[in-house]
C-alpha cells in the first residue's frame, strides 16, 4: 500500500511523485511507454532538439554573412533524428536517475482504474498486479486528435511522431494545423529543402496570440518560402499515384518510354475562393490533443468534455482521487503541468499551497523567429473593457538583435492606463522565449510600468527590449 499512486510519468507525473517523495510520503508511479511521458520522449525535448539543428543548418547556409567561409552544407535527417532521439533517452535516463535517488518505486505497464483507490496493472510481460494508495493522482497526458475523415495512417498522412522520425526530407508537405506542433514543424521542415504548405482553419497562424504576433510569424514563414492558407480547410486526401519523369530509351531499337510513380497525397483544400488541389508527399495533422480520459468516468469520475473536474488543488469529484495535466481544464502544456503537480502533492502533505494563476500561465512557439507570450493580448484587453497603454520596441533597433543578425521581431506591452499594471506582453525574435520569465514574474508581484523602466537592464542584450518597449508606452523612449 503507497501513500501515493501516480498513474503518468510525463512533466506533471515524474514531478509530483518526486515531490511527494521529498515530502516523505511512500511513492510509486504507473509508466506503460518511457519514462518521462510524452513531452521529454515525442514532444518538447526531442522538438526543440530538431529545431536546434535546423538554426544551425540555417546559420551555416548563411555562414557569408557573418564572414564566414563554409563550404557546401546539407542536412542529414538521419544524423538529425539520431541526435534527437539520442537527447530524450539521456533525459529519460534522467528522471529514472531521480526516482532511485528519492526511492520512488516505477511499475511498469497499463493502468486500469478502480474505484476503491486501487489499479489493476497490466505489466509488460502480461502479469496483473493490483496497487492500492490512499491518494491516486491521474496524470495520464493526452494524444494527437485526428479529423474523423483524415484518419492518421503513419505513411502519407503523419503524426508528430512520425514526423520526429521520418528518415529522409520529403520535396513537400502540407501541415493541417497552425499550433505550436504545427509550426514548428512546419519550420523545421521548410527549412531544411522541404516546401510546405501551412494550413490554418482560422483567420490567421498560431490564432491564440495578439494579432501582430501572427502577422509577424506569418512574414516570417512567408519569407523562407512557406506557402500559408488561412480561412482553409482540408476536406480530404486521396493516396494517388502520379508519374514522377518519364525517362526514354531505345532499347534495341524499340524507343521504349518506362514512366516511374510513386504514391502521393491529393488534398483538396476549402477555401475563401474555393476548392484548391494539392499534392505533396507528406501531409502532417496537427490539430490539436485529446485528453486520455477513456473509461475513467466508469468508475465515478466527473467529466466535462473529456476532461475531469477538478477543483483548486486537483482533487477529483470521487475521493482519494486526483488529475493534474493534459486531463484537466488548464492549458495542455508542461509547465503547467508541473506545477499542477506541486501544488497537488503540497496539499496531499498538508502544506498551504498557493492555487495556480491560469491568467499567467506563459506560452512558447519555438520556430524562428521564436514567440512568446503571457496574459492578455491587445484585442482581449480592449474587448474586457481596459483602458491602455501599448508599448511596442522593434528589433530593428536592438544592437544585440543587429549584431545577431536576425533583427525580425518586437517587444509588445500592454498595461492598465489606470493602475499601470502590466496586461501581456508579447514578444517575437530570436530566442526571446528565454525572456518571457521577466514579464511573468512583473505580472506576478504586480511591478508597476516605472519601476520596469528604472530597472537597469544590461546592454547590448535582447532582455533589455523589454523595458525599452515599456517606456515606449509611456512615452519616455529614447532609442525609437
Amino acid at each position: 500500500m503507497f501513500d501515493v499512486l501516480i498513474i503518468g510519468s510525463g512533466p506533471g507525473g515524474y514531478v509530483a511523485a518526486i515531490r511527494a517523495a521529498q515530502l516523505g510520503l511512500k511513492v510509486a508511479v504507473v509508466e506503460r511507454a518511457e519514462l518521462g511521458g510524452i513531452c521529454l520522449n515525442w514532444g518538447c525535448i526531442p522538438t526543440k532538439s530538431l529545431l536546434k539543428s535546423a538554426e544551425v543548418f540555417s546559420y551555416m547556409k548563411h555562414a557569408a554573412e557573418y564572414g564566414v567561409t563554409a563550404g557546401e552544407v546539407r542536412a542529414d535527417l538521419v544524423a538529425v533524428v539520431a541526435r534527437s532521439r539520442g537527447v530524450a533517452e539521456a533525459m529519460s535516463k534522467g528522471i529514472a536517475f531521480l526516482f532511485k535517488k528519492y526511492g520512488v518505486e516505477v511499475i511498469s505497464g497499463e493502468a486500469t482504474l478502480q474505484a476503491n483507490k486501487s489499479v489493476l496493472v497490466r505489466g509488460n510481460d502480461g502479469s496483473i498486479r493490483e496497487v492500492g494508495a490512499e491518494h491516486i493522482i491521474l496524470a495520464t497526458g493526452s494524444r494527437p486528435r485526428t479529423l474523423p475523415d483524415i484518419p492518421i495512417d503513419g505513411e502519407y498522412v503523419i503524426g508528430y511522431r512520425e514526423a520526429m522520425t521520418l528518415q529522409q526530407i520529403p520535396e513537400s508537405m502540407l501541415v493541417m494545423g497552425s499550433g505550436a506542433i504545427g509550426s514548428e514543424f512546419a519550420h523545421f521542415y521548410q527549412t531544411l529543402g522541404c516546401s510546405v504548405t501551412l494550413v490554418e482553419y482560422l483567420p490567421r497562424v498560431v490564432p491564440i496570440e495578439d494579432e501582430d504576433t501572427s502577422a509577424a510569424l506569418s512574414r516570417a514563414f512567408r519569407k523562407n518560402g512557406m506557402k500559408i492558407l488561412v480561412d482553409a480547410g482540408v476536406e480530404k486526401v486521396e493516396i494517388v499515384d502520379r508519374v514522377v519523369v518519364p525517362e526514354t530509351s531505345d532499347v534495341g531499337g524499340w524507343g521504349y518510354i518506362s514512366t516511374p510513380q510513386k504514391s502521393v497525397c491529393r488534398v483538396t483544400v476549402r477555401t475563401k475562393k474555393g476548392e484548391e488541389i494539392i499534392e505533396v508527399d507528406k501531409v502532417l495533422s496537427a490539430v490539436g490533443v485529446a485528453p486520455n480520459t477513456d473509461n475513467f468516468e466508469n468508475i465515478g469520475l466527473d467529466l466535462e468534455k473529456g476532461k475531469v473536474v477538478v477543483d483548486e488543488f486537483y482533487r477529483a469529484s470521487l475521493a482519494g482521487y486526483y488529475a493534474i495535466g493534459d486531463i484537466t481544464a488548464g492549458q495542455a502544456l508542461a509547465h503547467v503541468a508541473s506545477h499542477e503537480a506541486l501544488v497537488c502533492v503540497e496539499k496531499i502533505a498538508g502544506l498551504s499551497p498557493v492555487p495556480l494563476d491560469y491568467n499567467n500561465i506563459p506560452a512558447c512557439t519555438y520556430t524562428t523567429p521564436e514567440i512568446a507570450s503571457v496574459g492578455l493580448t491587445e484585442q482581449q484587453s480592449k474587448a474586457v473593457g481596459y483602458s491602455i497603454k501599448v508599448g511596442k520596441f522593434p528589433f530593428t533597433a536592438s544592437g544585440k538583435a543587429t549584431v545577431s543578425g536576425s533583427r525580425d521581431g518586437f517587444v509588445k506591452v500592454i498595461f492598465d492606463e489606470a493602475t499601470d499594471l502590466m496586461l501581456g506582453c508579447h514578444l517575437v525574435g530570436d530566442h526571446v522565449t528565454e525572456m518571457i520569465a521577466e514579464a511573468v514574474m512583473i505580472r506576478e508581484k504586480g511591478i508597476k510600468a516605472h519601476d520596469i523602466i528604472r530597472a537597469v537592464h544590461p546592454h547590448p542584450t535582447m532582455s533589455e527590449a523589454l523595458m525599452e518597449a515599456v517606456a515606449v508606452a509611456y512615452g519616455e523612449a529614447v532609442h525609437v
